[in-house]
């Protein structure tokens, strides 16, 4: 083994390797923390917006009244798409999976870009509102366009909650349910060096454009390991009967020592701290919407799950409320990672910028496990 091998360790999955620094968000697992720029998660998600949010991640610090007002007015200018893009969307396959379709159409998003591959901050940052902008309506149209339904034109007086749960139902949300959207959208920014948020990282370092990046990110996103746990949640939830039916199902799964969706996470070995200011606001959309039964059934999961595995540090996840709330917006359950993209490209656009600034190409090693010296043989011979 080479002396520089020998140096090095193996991390099978990065699990122990820092591989960049960061000034966007600092979890603390043990202690149930997550901050945006020195920002508490839940502040944010009880005082702030979604697009301050992203301002915030961005700039690294809280806009004023007329930096917000500006910010807000660059990105409704930016909502709607091309004719070709709408155009796009309705060609596409109605029994496409939305991940598909979302992946494609952000990809597609660098055709019409004369500057895409333009690497400066200015020109990134202008890339960045574009995605940030339009991916409601990519989502929201392909979902109208399976249905069969009209595409909607989007609303640019509307939130960037407002205008997607508009141009997804067709009816301006109440206010209590863009706000329930918007919450969702602050939650799920931004979250450390996640698989996603590297994946977009390896994918600039090589100095390609961001909105490669992005799609990079948003095929990782796919993945059930990573983006579908909210996706799962609702399965789960759908399953159980009756409230009544809660106990036995949670114990016949750790019987058969098969996991709860929505409980548990890799970082925190405490309460998820995304999580706590949305079970509030879940049960309030649940209880405007007719589907309190579904969120007393999530209650009463996290209850058995308090009772039998508490004290292991196993707790409900911030997947575990917002799979209540995104279901009683009326959204389908196929959609549920699309809408985490849309609120993730605020943090992946913000980490590549961050990188960028003093880029290193990530290339990691591999250990070699294979044989060695092994003689060739003729084609004839074998």
């Amino acid at each position: 083994m080479s002396t520089v091998m020998q140096e090095m360790h193996t991390d099978i999955g990065l699990v122990n390797t820092i591989v960049a620094r960061s000034s966007l968000s600092f979890i603390n697992g043990e202690k149930g923390i997550l901050e945006y720029v020195g920002y508490g998660i839940d502040d944010l998600a009880r005082q702030s917006t979604f697009e301050e949010t992203t301002y915030l991640l961005w700039n690294r610090r809280l806009p004023s009244r007329v930096e917000l007002a500006e910010f807000n007015t660059l990105i409704r200018s930016n909502y709607d798409l091309s004719e070709t893009l709408w155009d796009m969307i309705v060609s596409l396959p109605r029994d496409a999976s939305p991940m598909h379709a979302l992946r494609t159409l952000t990809s597609a998003l660098a055709l019409e870009d004369p500057a895409a591959d333009d690497p400066s901050i200015e020109a990134n940052t202008r890339k960045s509102i574009v995605m940030l902008a339009k991916m409601p309506a990519l989502i929201a149209g392909f979902d109208r366009h399976r249905k069969g339904l009209d595409l909607i034109r989007p609303n640019v007086e509307a939130t960037i909650a407002e205008n997607f749960l508009y141009m997804l139902t067709g009816k301006k949300p109440t206010e209590r349910m863009s706000r329930a959207m918007d919450i969702c959208l602050i939650l799920h920014a931004d979250h450390g060096f996640n698989a996603s948020t590297f994946a977009s990282l390896v994918t600039i370092s090589t100095l390609s454009d961001i909105y490669s990046a992005v799609t990079t990110a948003i095929g990782t996103l796919k993945g059930p390991l990573h983006g579908g746990a909210n996706q799962g949640v609702m399965y789960m939830l759908q399953e159980i009967e009756s409230i009544d039916a809660v106990e036995e199902y949670v114990l016949n799964k750790f019987a058969n020592k098969e996991r709860i969706m929505g409980f548990g996470h890799r970082v925190y070995k405490s309460n998820d701290p995304r999580a706590t200011y949305l079970k509030t606001f879940a049960e309030g959309i649940a209880q405007d919407t007719g589907n309190i039964d579904l969120f007393n059934k999530s209650q009463r999961i996290e209850e058995v799950m308090d009772r039998e595995v508490g004290s292991k540090g196993i707790y409900p996840n911030v997947d575990f409320y917002s799979a209540t709330t995104y279901f009683s917006l009326g959204i389908d359950l196929d959609l549920f990672t699309p809408l985490f993209a849309m609120s993730r490209v605020s943090g992946w656009t913000a980490h590549c910028m961050e990188y960028l600034a003093e880029n290193r190409l990530i290339r990691p090693r591999c250990d070699y496990v294979g044989p060695h010296e092994q003689e060739y043989v003729s084609i004839s011979q074998r």
